[in-house]
């Protein structure tokens, strides 16, 4: 039995499970997290499975970090928003991409493990800002929130006023 299938069904099931249920009730900033979480470990059985030769688990594993590359992290950044910062990171995240396809061509394991690095430290920098980012998302949604309540009190004010009228 190959290492990635060591876990019957019922076992990946549960893990399935909890994984949707960790992002359905992730905040946006959890979500980047997740994202990258997934991506390093993606990028972690890659680099087992080129040790071990199997070439085919190998290129799922690498297929799969570069999907959440382009399709989680990159799609992600909000480049109006973003400024610089967004534009770098897009076109980090591009070099990574393409970086992954020739470490999986070649069988490059100097190439993989640079991308593990420039991912994980990006990964560090991320959650070391993650209380800071939680708080600025949290007030913002506070604000919109309560934005909404008075527009719909001054809409119901509004109304209860032409009605005694």
């Amino acid at each position: 039995m190959k290492a990635h299938n060591r876990y019957p069904a019922s076992a990946r099931a549960y893990v399935n499970i909890g994984i949707e249920t960790a992002v359905m009730n992730a905040s946006p900033y959890q979500l980047i997290v997740i994202s990258f979480d997934a991506a390093l470990s993606a990028l972690g059985r890659a680099r087992l499975f080129m040790q071990q030769g199997d070439i085919a688990a190998k290129g799922n594993a690498i297929s799969q970090a570069i999907g959440i590359i382009d399709a989680g992290l990159r799609a992600s950044l909000d480049l109006k928003q973003g400024g610089e910062l967004a534009e770098k990171l897009h076109a980090l995240y591009d070099y990574m991409s393409s970086r992954l396809v020739h470490a999986n061509r070649y069988n490059d394991h100097a190439v993989l493990s640079e991308v593990l690095g420039l991912l994980q430290s990006i990964a560090d920098a991320w959650k070391q800002i993650g209380p800071e980012v939680e708080q600025k998302v949290e007030q913002k949604v506070q604000q919109q929130v309560q934005q909404k309540v008075q527009q719909k009190m001054e809409q119901v004010n509004g109304t209860a006023s032409t009605v005694t009228h």
